[in-house]
């Protein structure tokens, strides 16, 4: 069944209706043709999904009636931040789709020393445009109750400093201890606790960059003896930190 999100001002409970706006009226009209009376889902960004039918279409706005409201508790009790270093070609929306499958909170796209990709003025803006598409698709596919934000660029200092906040920073690297140290860190994050991931580009991050994630309070992490592509380990470790966290 087909799943859309909507701002609470566009919900009315009282007279069980919900306004559907914007470019959501010509994909659910035009694009997958649907007629009064099919269901769909909608989710209000925040715990309430709402199972409704079409009752009216006009040419700004599709109409729907609420059948019944829910809370289903689909979110993981944990908000995790994937700061991923830019990768080259399109390997970031894989990351993204799949980070948002996954449970990420949010993606911010990080600019560190050994990107090959390099982002500016209206080059960055476009693309973060197209992320946050993806991140909308995939929330939709995967039953998200919010659509995880795609955060702009940002340099690697300017990530530390957005993670300051953080219950926990994570930066799996090469050289960090063993596998049972990384178990224990990762047994510690209890539920509620916000997560920050740091996954390097291509090529690694260089050693003084680990340094100063270190210094300012992120914890090395090992993934394991085998070498890992930068578009698969920050989705190892979501996998691991799902399956932890999950209800």
């Amino acid at each position: 069944m087909q799943r859309f999100f909507v701002e609470p001002h566009q919900i009315d409970e009282g007279a069980h209706q919900i306004h559907i706006l914007g470019s959501d009226v010509n994909h659910i009209s035009n694009v997958l043709r649907m007629k009064q009376g099919e269901e769909l889902w909608i989710s209000d960004g925040g715990k309430k999904e709402y199972r409704c039918t079409i009752e009216d279409f006009s040419s700004d706005e599709v109409l729907l009636h609420i059948i019944y409201v829910q809370e289903p508790d689909y979110e993981l009790p944990s908000r995790i931040y994937l700061f991923q270093g830019l990768p080259k070609a399109d390997k970031m929306e894989l990351i993204i789709q799949k980070a948002v499958e996954l449970g990420a909170y949010e993606v911010i796209p990080v600019e560190t020393k050994r990107c090959v990709v390099k982002l500016d003025g209206k080059k960055a803006t476009k693309k973060v445009e197209r992320w946050k598409q993806i991140a909308e698709s995939a929330a939709k596919q995967s039953k998200r109750m919010l659509i995880p934000n795609v955060h702009e660029v940002l340099t690697f200092k300017e990530a530390l400093k957005y993670a300051e906040a953080m219950d926990i920073r994570l930066i799996p690297y090469e050289l960090a201890k063993g596998m049972q140290e990384t178990k224990e860190i990762l047994a510690d994050i209890q539920p509620g606790q916000s997560v920050g991931i740091f996954i390097g580009p291509e090529g690694g991050f260089e050693e003084k960059e680990v340094e100063t994630a270190i210094s300012e309070g992120a914890k090395p992490i090992t993934l394991g003896k085998r070498i890992l592509r930068t578009e698969t380990a920050g989705l190892a470790i979501l996998s691991v930190l799902m399956f932890q966290l999950e209800k």
